[in-house]
């Protein structure tokens, strides 16, 4: 579905070295109408691929036939993997391969991905088709459009291959303006083609585009009569299903019912479970045991303070939550890959299109619930180039794998303050809390000049459910896990080395050297010097200011530098003791929400950052959204523990009230003033018309 493939991704054959085989964004037509699309099509054209194996839905060959007749015309050697072929029997479907093979004029082989069906042989005949000669396109269309097509190709310059001259004609038969600017073919010539265009328009009463549409879906439905043979329509059992789970009413409600089962058993049942003992037991094993082994060989102190308290004492604290998160993957790649999570995307579309957005916005969100990048660079669905800025900016709102150490260390610290408070249940509210930002968000921009316009049409392919593959699952979570991993390993790894000199160093006495008190050191001075920005936020303490700084390299960092500073600050090598020691860091519950609150809504780490700036290609921008992430993080953040604050009794009535009030009146009225474009015809740009 949308978003999964956003660039070309290239890997040699197994068992043919010399076979590259580049995967390209799965695309409707040879029109762009997105940058995932551009991808595809600037790839089939000048980078002249040897083959092209086309992959088609075997149970819905008609929709898949379009692109198919589109991608022949480029006159390069296709083989069409038929998938899903182990369904047709099912859906009691019967395809004449060997006829629809005649008509196409290319080979077919039937495929199943899933099962591993046909995989071998689609390459075969792919690399078989190579080695062949150019093919020629087949005319399918009716009489007098294919004269037209003719006559355009006879006006066509030189340089074009004999081959990809059917393609050309079409394209400038339905003026797409790619081509023609691509061309550039001299005014007679531009001319004749604009009179044979409008001489079809005249003889057909309808624009070119739509003409030739028209006739492809003819050429279509007549192979599919031929060659196709189906049952009577009836309603499926995803068809069933779906009267359920996209139903108006219901749901949404299911949609949240599942994600927060999901959080509960990765966060609060067996992901607390494993987590404890991870963290009780196993850190604490390898703490012990390499504190021995270097005792044993009397090696400094300070080297075994940095190895177990800064290195081991960090990083355990971070990767003694990787069971959670591999828990959750798990669950999230189940969702997706039976088909379900295609689904809650067109049941958001109908609660994003009343906020200015569409269901294509809510993809990148999805993804982000695994990692910010490449939900980031998921926004290359979206054609409007207001909307995809928007996405871009908020799409890490919502909580990324490497958020939930932090959501889950901070649910033990505000358990600690509020008795009762069920800490399991944090991560699902942080879920809903990203979500929720991300409308406010696009609320209040879209009421601006930048932002406006009406959100996209949202038309989106809804797979048949199907009982996931376990080694897909897998894949899929490892593929996640393993970010996090190589983070562990290389940048929390300095951020912890880092932490542990910045907060055992520092000048006691008039010296520089190694302090007794970590309120002397180096990142005590910092975190100290800034503190006063972050004490109307609730949290005024050093190491919380120093813990949400080492944030911005990699959200991991937050709890690998709590790790690094509780260890420090109470002497223990307990991980389990983490939380404990960090809950004297906040004097209420209110400051540890309020802390994990900035942490969810401000700038992502530095790779997401980087991501940013690249699909926003634009220098003013990329300041923009980072300049809005964080102002929205503080403002938001200051309001809640303010106000909160006042109304617990846990804060008197003061200054900084009186700020927190004025904010949330400007907040209103940005949220529910008129919109001052709403009506008015503003042209909104398209990437895509400048890729």
């Amino acid at each position: 579905w949308p978003g999964v493939t956003v660039e070309k991704k290239e890997g040699r054959c197994k068992g043919k070295k010399d076979v590259i085989v580049t995967d390209l964004p799965g695309i409707y037509s040879l029109s762009p109408y997105t940058l995932e699309e551009v991808v595809s099509r600037d790839y089939l054209l000048k980078d002249h691929p040897e083959a092209v194996i086309d992959l088609v839905d075997a149970t819905n060959i008609e929709r898949n036939l379009y692109l198919t007749t589109q991608i022949l015309e480029l006159g390069i050697p296709v083989v069409m993997a038929l998938n899903m072929a182990d369904l047709l029997k099912k859906n009691k479907i019967k395809i004449d391969v060997k006829g629809l093979e005649k008509a196409l004029g290319c080979k077919i082989v039937k495929t199943s991905a899933l099962k591993g069906m046909g995989i071998n042989e689609v390459v075969d005949e792919a690399v078989a088709a190579g080695k062949s000669k150019a093919v020629m396109p087949k005319a399918c269309f009716s009489k007098k459009v294919e004269e037209a097509i003719a006559k355009i190709e006879e006006i066509l310059p030189a340089d074009i291959a004999e081959e990809q001259k059917r393609w050309y004609a079409i394209k400038i038969l339905e003026r797409d303006s790619k081509v023609l600017e691509q061309i550039q073919m001299d005014v007679t010539s531009a001319n004749k083609a604009e009179e044979i265009a409008e001489a079809l328009e005249t003889e057909f009463d309808d624009d070119t585009e739509s003409i030739i549409t028209n006739e492809r879906y003819e050429y279509i439905t007549g192979m599919i009569a031929k060659y196709v043979t189906k049952p009577k329509e009836k309603l499926s059992t995803s068809d069933k299903i779906d009267q359920i789970v996209t139903n108006r009413i219901l749901g949404i409600p299911i949609f949240l019912v599942i994600m927060y089962v999901v959080y509960t058993i990765a966060v609060s049942t067996i992901g607390t479970w494993v987590t404890d003992w991870t963290n009780d037991v196993f850190v604490v094993a390898i703490q012990e045991w390499v504190q021995g082994g270097l005792e044993a060989v009397n090696a400094n102190g300070i080297l075994i303070d940095l190895i177990v308290n800064g290195i081991l004492g960090g990083l355990g604290a971070v990767l003694g939550f990787a069971p959670q998160m591999a828990i959750l993957f798990v669950l999230l790649s189940i969702l997706e890959d039976c088909g379900y999570m295609v689904r809650v995307a067109f049941v958001m579309d109908r609660i994003f299109r009343k906020f200015g957005l569409s269901g294509k916005s809510f993809i990148p969100l999805l993804i982000s619930s695994g990692c910010g990048i490449p939900g980031i660079m998921a926004s290359k669905t979206i054609e409007n180039d207001n909307d995809r800025r928007l996405t871009i900016m908020t799409a890490t709102f919502v909580p990324c794998g490497a958020k939930l150490p932090v959501i889950a260390l901070m649910g033990g610290v505000i358990g600690s303050h509020a008795i009762g408070f069920p800490a399991g249940a944090l991560t699902f509210i942080m879920y809903v809390i990203g979500i929720v930002a991300v409308l406010v968000s696009a609320i209040i921009l879209k009421k601006t000049k930048p932002f406006h316009g009406d959100s996209a049409p949202f038309v989106m392919e809804l797979p048949a459910y199907h009982i996931p593959q376990a080694k897909t699952v897998l894949l899929h979570t490892w593929e996640r896990l393993k970010g996090f991993l190589i983070k562990a390993g290389t940048i929390l790894f300095l951020a912890c080395i880092v932490m542990w000199f910045l907060s055992g160093y520092g000048f006691e006495g008039g010296h520089f050297g190694l302090v007794e008190d970590s309120g002397d050191s180096l990142l005590a001075a910092v975190g100290g010097a800034i503190a006063i920005i972050f004490a109307p936020l609730g949290f005024g303490e050093w190491q919380a200011v120093a813990a949400s700084l080492s944030g911005f390299s990699a959200k991991e960092a937050i709890v690998s530098t709590m790790g690094v500073l509780a260890n420090v600050a109470g002497d223990t090598e307990d991980p389990s003791a983490v939380a404990t020691g960090v809950a004297t860091w906040f004097p209420s519950a209110a400051a540890g929400f309020s802390f994990l609150l900035f942490n969810l809504l401000d700038s992502p780490c530095l790779a997401a950052i980087s991501t940013m700036a690249k699909e926003l290609n634009d220098k003013k921008w990329f300041w923009f959204a980072i300049v809005f992430q964080n102002i929205f993080a503080y403002v938001v953040t200051f309001m809640v523990y303010q106000i909160s604050g006042v109304v617990t009794g846990a804060l008197t009535f003061g200054v900084t009230t009186v700020i927190a009030l004025i904010f949330l009146v400007i907040f209103l009225y940005l949220l529910f003033r008129r919109d001052p474009y709403k009506g008015k015809n503003l042209s909104v740009k398209r990437s895509v018309a400048e890729a």
